[in-house]
């Protein structure tokens, strides 16, 4: 198994002579640094994939890449599952999912290298996504909204959530802009469909890597000349303590969940692998009279990212 117990002593070898933390290789390589830990600590196998990333980075003139295939070597003949190439987003969509040929012309070893099945090409994405790096951030629901945590800390929801499991958030506001609602969003404003709205872009942002993008939809009958029609910097509390101000304290939230492959723009965004989906979260707020003021649509990387709710059952 020389190639396995190789690999590990030259990463670490190279990321010393850098001076790099595990936390700032990943954000170069755009692997988790628990991923990067494991690979480095031997726990895990490298991926082709992997090593040709670790590689550029930390300069190793194909040397990771090399060692990576002689791990692979190795381990291609113990139980263990061969972790091939990681699908596009087109390969994704256009998924055979007939059941594979019989492979009674073809070796064992070329069809575990070259000819895997696209099923399990397809698993092999999932596992990278949901077990090699399990999400480190956790969104808490109704937690994040709470108005005695945002007066305490004057922390918006995304910073006090983040700030809570030790990761360090940054909030960028892209853009406020003035727009035709999306139909799906003038519902649950209830408005017309096509009424002009005010459109808030942010980018989120924990430990520098981009986690989460939202854009936020405030009829203009609520935000008015205010701050929140205009202003990017909002202040202390950020938007819902804005909201506040002007007598929309949120005391009610419906949120639905759905999942799907990113746009173009949004993988480029969220600097996301090919293959990996993101979380969609549809999120309106309402006031002690039931009034729809504000709805955004956040949408998060799944690699790096879990929801989280705790609910109180009605009978």
């Amino acid at each position: 198994m020389l190639g396995e117990q190789d690999f590990p002593r030259l990463m670490r070898q190279l990321r010393r002579q850098q001076r790099l933390s595990f936390r700032k290789l990943a954000k170069i390589v755009h692997y988790s640094h628990t991923y990067l830990w494991d690979i480095e600590s031997g726990a895990k196998p490298p991926t082709p994939h992997i090593a040709e990333a670790l590689d550029a980075a930390l300069d190793a003139n194909g040397q990771l890449e090399r060692l990576a295939g002689n791990a692979r070597d190795d381990w291609e003949t113990e139980p263990s599952p061969v972790v091939p190439p990681l699908l596009t987003n087109s390969d994704v969509h256009h998924m055979d999912t007939r059941p594979a040929a019989s492979a009674g012309s073809v070796s064992p070893r070329r069809s575990t290298l070259g000819s895997a099945s696209r099923r399990a090409q397809a698993a092999t994405v999932l596992y990278d996504v949901f077990v090699r790096s399990r999400p480190p951030l956790t969104r808490l629901g109704t937690d994040r909204y709470s108005q005695r945590i945002r007066q305490a800390t004057g922390l918006t929801p995304f910073r006090a959530e983040a700030t809570m499991q030790g990761r360090i958030p940054v909030t960028e506001c892209q853009s406020v802009t003035r727009q035709p609602a999306p139909s799906d969003i003038a519902t649950l404003l209830l408005l017309t469909p096509g009424e002009s709205v005010i459109c808030r872009e942010n980018r989120y942002f924990a430990d520098g890597e981009p986690v989460q993008l939202g854009q936020t939809y405030i009829p203009l009958h609520i935000a008015g000349t205010s701050a929140i029609a205009s202003k990017k910097n909002l202040g202390a509390g950020g938007l819902f303590a804005r909201f506040e101000d002007l007598g929309h304290r949120i005391t009610h939230i419906r949120e639905q969940v759905t999942t799907r492959f990113p746009t173009r723009d949004e993988a480029l965004a969220l600097k996301l692998q090919p293959g990996v989906p993101v979380i969609v979260v549809l999120h309106a707020a309402h006031d002690d009279n039931g009034t729809p003021f504000e709805v955004t649509r956040f949408v998060m990387r799944s690699d790096l990212m879990a929801i989280q709710y705790a609910m109180t059952l009605g009978d």
